[in-house]
C-alpha cells in the first residue's frame, strides 16, 4: 500500500495533477490519499495524524506542482511539522526508516528553460537536492523524482498537451509502484 501526500493549492483546477491522482485512483494498486490543503486550509497540521499515515505505508509520494523552484508552502510546512525529532531524524527517529521516498511533480514551463545560461539557469534535478537531502536524512530510500514540463496553459500548452503527459507520468508512477518490493 501506498501513500500519496497531495500539496496542490488549487487542485480541482489543476489538468495536469488532478489527472495524475485519477489515474493512479483507477490503478490496482491499493492507494491512500491525503489531500494536505483540503485537510489543513488552515496550515495547522496534526502531526500525529501524519505520521500514522506514514507509518502504515512502505512507499510515500509526493505530489504537488514545482512552484518557485520549491515545493508548496504547504508542503514545505507539512515537512517542518511532521518530520519531528525523535520520528524522522535524531537517537530514535528512526520510524522511517527504510521506507521509499517519491517526489512527484508537475513543471509549468518547458524543458528547454532548466538549462544552463538558460531562463532558469539550472536543471530541475538541481532544484531537488534539499529533499533528496531530507529522504536521506530520516533514513529513507530517495527514488530519483519523476516529473514532466509543459503544464501551463499560460505559457501555451493545450489542455489536451498536459493532460497526454500526466497520463503518461502516471503511467510511470504505477510502473514504479508495481516495481517496488
Amino acid at each position: 500500500m501506498s501513500l500519496i501526500i497531495l500539496a496542490h493549492p488549487a487542485f480541482d483546477t489543476s489538468f495536469a495533477n488532478k489527472t495524475i491522482i485519477d489515474e493512479l485512483k483507477k490503478s490496482n494498486n491499493d492507494i491512500e490519499i491525503r489531500n494536505i490543503h483540503e485537510l489543513y486550509p488552515d496550515y495547522k497540521i496534526d502531526s500525529k495524524a501524519e505520521q500514522e499515515a506514514l507509518l502504515r505505508h512502505k512507499t510515500i509520494i509526493f505530489q504537488y506542482p514545482f512552484y518557485w523552484y520549491n515545493m508548496p508552502a504547504i508542503l514545505k510546512q507539512w515537512f517542518d511539522v511532521v518530520f519531528e525529532y525523535q520520528f524522522a531524524y535524531g537517537s530514535k527517529g528512526d520510524k522511517l526508516k527504510g521506507k521509499n521516498f517519491i517526489p512527484s511533480f508537475t513543471v509549468g514551463a518547458p524543458e528547454n528553460g532548466y538549462r544552463t545560461l538558460a531562463e532558469h539557469h539550472f536543471r530541475i534535478n538541481e532544484f531537488c537536492k534539499n529533499i533528496e537531502q531530507t529522504a536521506y536524512y530520516a533514513q529513507m530510500n530517495y527514488i530519483e523524482p519523476i516529473y514532466f514540463h509543459g503544464t501551463s496553459l499560460a505559457a501555451g500548452f493545450t489542455k489536451e498537451e498536459v493532460t497526454r503527459k500526466a497520463i503518461e507520468h502516471a503511467k510511470k508512477l504505477i510502473a514504479l509502484l508495481n516495481d517496488l518490493p
